[in-house]
């Protein structure tokens, strides 16, 4: 037996119009696929927080650094203050005047972030959020400091921004106020404060790559932290209101810079530093606890939310 050898039909011309593949693919294509058809593996996607519902435009920035400059005033100001100053000699007034300030310039910070983009959605979500903060709060009210909505305000300014927790942590002081009864010419320094609070989550670093125990590791020595600095940053509203006479570690008009401050220090020692540990430990154990599955719900309701998609709405069918 001989063996012969199939014919093969010559190679076609090649068309000098069609574009010429110098390399054919050597790995085995299925069936009824175009084995000029490459598939690329592309990486995994990183995490990514969603868009933001406030964003913060310059003009929304400006007012709020000029605010918390003259928030820092306000607090700020007894260790300012020289003997025999103007400030000195109506220090039962400046609270006063400070706290009717406060009120117009929150305001004003709290519409030019809304301006700068705030829609439908995103009231919504800051009505729901500002309500379960608000309902939060008389929980632990009375109690050693015992008050659950600051780890709220740490998780929702992390996820939605600085612009968001600023504007949620002041909406939920006021709507907490109104419920609790405790409006008072301190409220808008808690207005302030509480806006500071939630927006320092929104500016810590790591919101798009950092995710799991480490993320609430952050969130927890961030809220551990700030319980503190809220707590002492209160205390310089209500400590000029306290007579010299009555205490030696009042606020006294006439004494030196200096020595007002170690006055400060005691006064925070002896009356809050208790309140300020049980806060912060609240904080803690709350975002340590709850804060996985409620950064999760966050996120996901900030996704669905499609923040950037304007709402429109079709015209009714003839």
């Amino acid at each position: 037996m001989t063996n012969t050898r199939h014919s093969t039909q010559p190679p076609h011309p090649t068309d000098p119009t069609q574009p010429t593949h110098p390399t054919e693919p050597t790995h085995p294509t299925a069936p009824g696929t175009n084995p000029h058809l490459h598939l690329h593996r592309h990486p995994t996607p990183r995490p990514h927080p969603g868009p933001r519902p406030v964003p913060l435009s310059p003009r929304s920035l400006l007012a709020l650094a000029l605010v918390s400059l003259i928030g820092v005033a306000a607090f700020a100001w007894p260790f300012f203050a020289s003997p025999g100053s103007q400030v000195s000699a109506h220090a039962q007034d400046a609270p006063w005047l400070f706290a009717g300030l406060l009120v117009l310039l929150v305001g004003v910070v709290a519409a030019a972030i809304s301006e700068a983009g705030m829609g439908a959605k995103a009231v919504a979500m800051l009505g729901v959020l500002a309500a379960t903060g608000a309902a939060l709060r008389p929980i632990g009210a009375g109690t050693a400091g015992l008050e659950p909505m600051f780890f709220l305000m740490v998780l929702s300014g992390r996820v939605l921004g600085p612009g968001f927790g600023f504007t949620l942590g002041a909406v939920t002081m006021f709507s907490s106020a109104l419920l609790t009864g405790g409006v008072g010419p301190w409220l808008p320094f808690q207005m302030l404060s509480m806006g500071w609070f939630a927006m320092g989550a929104g500016l810590l670093p790591g919101a798009r790559r950092l995710r799991g125990r480490a993320e609430l590791l952050l969130l927890s020595a961030y809220g551990f932290v700030a319980a503190f600095v809220y707590g002492t940053v209160m205390n310089l509203y209500g400590w000029p209101f306290i007579d010299a006479l009555a205490s030696n570690i009042a606020f006294q008009a006439d004494a030196s810079p200096a020595a007002n401050l170690a006055r400060f220090v005691a006064y925070c020692l002896a009356t809050s530093l208790g309140w300020d540990l049980g806060r912060a430990v609240v904080t803690v154990v709350l975002t340590l606890t709850l804060g996985a599955p409620v950064l999760r719900a966050l996120r996901r309701a900030t996704r669905r939310a499609a923040f950037e998609t304007p709402v429109t709405f079709d015209p009714p069918m003839p």
